[in-house]
């Protein structure tokens, strides 16, 4: 997965991610930077291990 940066996404508070095997014709998954952010956390802080 490919984080996508830009001010246009980062304005409109969402995170573009793409597939890297994909890129850069692929398909853009977006979700809110708020969701993003507690998706991060969860992941820094081991809550989504088996």
């Amino acid at each position: 997965m490919r984080l996508l940066r830009s001010r246009t996404s980062a304005a409109a508070g969402v995170v573009p991610i793409r597939d890297t095997k994909t890129a850069p014709t692929g398909a853009v998954l977006t979700f809110p930077t708020a969701q993003w952010a507690r998706f991060l956390n969860a992941l820094h802080q081991g809550q989504l291990r088996d």
